[in-house]
């Protein structure tokens, strides 16, 4: 007798009995009427499993839609797999398509074939569609590190990074039709869980496109993330400089020494790239600077140095933070939960805000508040100040984009500034590194250094942070002026010193396990770097492992 309890996010309390070992792929087909998304993949025992094994014992069986991290992991390699195979039906087997990022929600991808033309994307979607109507199966074969590295086909990209990620242990091959590709997590079994996606020319390639966690059965509507694309593009730019695409290069550099000279360069580029912010700032005029970004982007450090770049060209900026607008604590709007909505714009005053703003760049003297988050309130006479004509103001804050917040103040005054650390380095060239997820080891690291928080409550916390950033700061994003990216190529390596120690500690009767047990999985592709004396004390990577003269 084999026992199944099925665990879902929106279904609850179902229980199921088999008399002999079964696929887990037909106990999903017995609980999807049920579920309230399509399921793509499956939890059992806390391990992620392929749907073509079985369940051979009672236990917890977790099915996962596009909400669950893993689950739309899956979606999305799966879905990329598609995508080569019908790139390669109609351009020949030696087309070939690389994944750069995420954009537009969805994949922004290059693709290298000839006699591309304006229909291509068209052409493409629909052999896509051909290939999942036909519910073609998608073939997991275990593989050795071995027997791979002495395959006369395998990718050079991948071939490497076997040779330089010892940690990285299971490795499957999966095959569609012709079609062999290496993926490192479960795929779905055929090509019929596959309906959800949409090919779209963009800029100089495709954009492959699938549904929001948020909304997990249909494609959103399309929205231009030019700045976000140039960002990347630079990125990648960069990347060829310094001769680190992917994880294997940059495993390389730190196994032969050049960590160093890769740290170095790259915290010069961010200074760059700071110091010719702060110059189209003076070169603007621009008096009220207005920073945002999602949470771990790095937005203090960033701030600070700033305001010493400013400082260099003569100016005399004031730094201030939205932190210090709260309202009253007993005013601030209640969520759902009955808890206090400290994230929402509403839960600033405004009013008080906008006119103290206006007052600063008048230069009157203006008495700012202190908020003191113990007794909630504001408090008022020990901050009063005033500027001078030529000084700016450095606002930092979770709102700062949102036209909302400053409505009182006039946009010519204003300079947007959107930080975020967007990862290009990907695994290989059809395996992409999430952007989130290093933003979630910076987090984990800086909450266990200066928090006491362990890696299981911040990671508790992570889906409620996500919702707000959606909510709050990506549907501004397209309101700044200019895109600063936090992400240091070398920081994988360097947090997964800090980290893993961190997420080794999570155990399996905590509900964040699996995603413990995901993150340690993505850190095998990298190798360690444990010395890291060569980061500056002013990078923003300090101010997560410690050692910064800018925060704490």
């Amino acid at each position: 007798m084999i026992e199944i309890a099925v665990k879902c996010r929106g279904l609850d309390g179902l229980h199921l009995t088999y008399q002999k070992p079964v696929l887990f792929e037909e106990i999903v087909k017995a609980v999807q009427p049920q579920a309230p998304y399509r399921i793509y993949g499956v939890r059992f025992c806390h391990q992620l499993r392929h749907m073509k094994e079985t369940a051979d014992q009672s236990g917890v069986l977790e099915v996962l839609d596009l909400r669950d991290p893993e689950g739309n992991m899956i979606y999305q390699s799966s879905l990329t797999f598609l995508y080569l195979k019908a790139i390669h039906d109609l351009f020949g087997s030696d087309a070939d398509a690389i994944v750069k990022n995420s954009l537009s929600k969805g994949l922004f991808t290059t693709i290298r074939a000839k006699q591309l033309g304006r229909d291509t994307a068209d052409r493409i979607e629909i052999r896509m569609q051909e290939l999942a109507d036909m519910a073609l199966p998608i073939t997991r074969i275990p593989e050795t590190r071995e027997n791979l590295l002495k395959k006369s086909d395998f990718r050079k990209d991948q071939k490497k990074l076997l040779e330089t990620a010892p940690d990285l242990k299971e490795l499957y091959l999966y095959r569609l039709g012709e079609q062999e590709e290496l993926f490192y997590e479960p795929l779905v079994p055929d090509t019929s869980y596959l309906t959800l996606f949409e090919v779209r020319r963009y800029m100089n390639g495709f954009l492959l496109r699938f549904p929001h966690p948020s909304d997990p059965d249909d494609i959103p509507p399309f929205e231009e993330q030019k700045l976000l694309y140039e960002a990347f593009s630079e990125e990648t730019h960069w990347n060829r400089l310094t001769g680190i695409e992917y994880a294997s290069d940059l495993n390389t550099a730190v196994k032969e020494g050049k960590a160093q000279d890769l740290i170095l360069l790259n915290e010069a580029l961010h200074e760059k790239r700071i110091a010719e912010i702060a110059s189209r700032i003076k070169e603007q005029g621009s008096r009220l600077i207005l920073i945002a970004g999602p949470s771990s982007s790095g937005k203090t450090s960033f701030a600070k140095r700033l305001q010493i770049q400013l400082r260099v060209l003569g100016l005399k900026p004031l730094y201030l933070g939205t932190d210090d607008y709260y309202e009253e604590r007993k005013n601030i709007p209640l969520k759902k939960d009955g808890t206090r909505d400290l994230e929402g714009l509403d839960a600033l005053d405004l009013n008080l805000f906008n006119e103290q703003m206006d007052s600063l760049l008048s230069g009157k003297k203006t008495d700012i508040p202190v908020y003191d988050f113990v007794t909630g309130t504001k408090k008022f006479g020990t901050r009063i100040t005033s500027i001078e004509s030529s000084q700016p103001i450095i606002m930092e804050g979770l709102h700062c984009l949102n036209p909302d917040l400053t409505s009182g103040i006039q946009n010519d005054v204003k300079f947007r500034i959107y930080i975020s650390p967007l990862t290009q380095i990907n695994i290989d060239e059809h395996n992409r590194i999430p952007t989130t997820d290093a933003r979630m080891l910076r987090r984990i690291v800086r909450d266990a250094q200066f928090r006491g928080e362990s890696a299981a409550e911040t990671m508790q916390r992570w889906p409620s942070v996500r919702a707000g950033e959606d909510r709050n700061i990506f549907p501004f994003c397209q309101e700044a002026d200019v895109f600063f990216n936090s992400a240091l190529i070398y920081e994988l390596p360097v947090l997964k010193h800090y980290a893993e120690p961190q997420l080794r500690e999570v155990t399996e009767d905590q509900a964040v396990y699996p995603e413990a047990v995901r993150m340690l999985r993505f850190l095998s592709f990298f190798e360690e770097l444990k010395d890291d004396q060569a980061i500056p004390n002013n990078s923003i990577m300090r101010e997560f492992i410690g050692g910064s003269i800018l925060v704490h």
